[in-house]
């Protein structure tokens, strides 16, 4: 697609250029002002770092890590040439390397990050948990590590890539950013080309699907039910794993415990457990505020959704191995007398 200048009675293409053309330098300009908006190719997402090189054995350095509200790193390289280079191998060795960072080594790397721009590195952590909404309490980061490449255009070897690697569940995003000089000023065309942002959601769906294939490809599914008694009398009965814990969450939090309580106790969990925003709301506006997230993946009816404290939450429905540990921790950090009972059925 072309970029037009409208006049009176016609339309006048306004030619593209390259970034050497225009003296454009690939860290010092282009990087230094997404860095600042990151926003503009990363929605919904911090810098942690710049020039991140954090590891033994090696001079690599990540363009920009970045870390967005599902305690998800973000992997984003950029290139000022015209097909991209090999941008999609250097990323994912680098989203290899990050994969096992933890919580107080991303504060490390902000802090220094910090420093580095002249700001106040006390705040670091601080900063992070206000991002991501964890005031406190233990932080898991996410396992999966995302991918971001940003550059004028992109080879049909790696848009090739890029495709495969969506299709199997690794999470990676080209944005197309070309300048445009017009006048005494300088365009710069953004555009997300993959995925396209229209067919976003329905390739996560894909992804997770094929993801949970696999799962259960490598393990046998546990049918293990469960009965749930609560204080006043009422039974839930045949319950499988993701109904019993919500309704040991709900019943939790009609007690007197906070989502932020269930956190703590549930803590390799806590980035990715609700999805909550400010008010009163029905299901489909709280699932409209998180574009990205699948509503199959969330109790986000609205029979089931939780409001407490002035705000709407969704719990999430994907519940593994570790369920039985979560519920024995929430059930025990609820006060004396809740009367909640549950037991396996089968």
């Amino acid at each position: 697609m072309a970029l037009y200048q409208l006049t009176t009675d016609s339309l006048c293409a306004v030619p593209s250029a390259t970034y050497s053309q225009l003296n454009l330098r690939e860290k010092e300009d282009v990087q230094r002002v997404l860095r600042d908006q990151i926003d503009v190719i990363l929605p919904d997402s911090m810098v942690l770092a710049e020039e991140f090189g954090e590891w033994e054995d090696s001079r690599r350095r990540i363009d920009l890590l970045c870390l967005d509200r599902n305690l998800q790193l973000v992997v984003v390289e950029l290139k000022r040439t015209e097909d991209g280079g090999h941008m999609e191998l250097q990323a994912l060795r680098y989203a290899a390397m990050v994969s096992t960072m933890r919580f107080d080594q991303a504060v490390d790397a902000h802090r220094k990050y910090l420093a580095s721009r002249g700001l106040p590195v006390d705040t670091a952590e601080t900063a992070i948990r206000t991002f991501v909404g964890i005031p406190e309490g233990p932080v898991s980061l996410g396992g999966n590590v995302r991918i971001v490449l940003v550059s004028a255009d992109f080879s049909k070897e790696i848009t090739s890539t890029v495709l495969w690697l969506n299709a199997h569940g690794i999470d990676v995003t080209c944005v197309r950013a070309v300048p445009y000089p017009f006048k005494e000023y300088v365009l710069l065309d953004i555009q997300q080309v993959i995925p396209l942002p229209e067919a976003a959601e329905f390739q996560v769906a894909i992804r997770e699907k094929s993801m949970e294939a696999a799962a259960v490809e490598s393990r046998s599914r546990d049918f293990t039910r469960y009965r749930v008694e609560t204080q006043s009398g009422e039974i839930f009965d045949n319950l499988p794993k993701r109904r019993f814990i919500y309704h040991v969450v709900r019943e939790a939090i009609a007690h007197g415990l906070t989502p932020d309580d269930i956190r703590r106790e549930v803590h390799w969990r806590s980035g990715n457990m609700f999805l909550a925003m400010d008010g009163t709301l029905t299901g489909q506006q709280l699932m409209a505020a998180f574009p990205s997230k699948s509503p199959t993946r969330f109790f986000c009816s609205d029979e089931d959704l939780i409001h407490v404290n002035g705000k709407t939450y969704a719990l999430s429905n994907q519940w593994g191995e570790r369920t039985e540990e979560a519920v024995s921790k929430i059930v025990g950090r609820m006060p004396d007398g809740h009367g909640l009972t549950y037991e396996a059925l089968t």
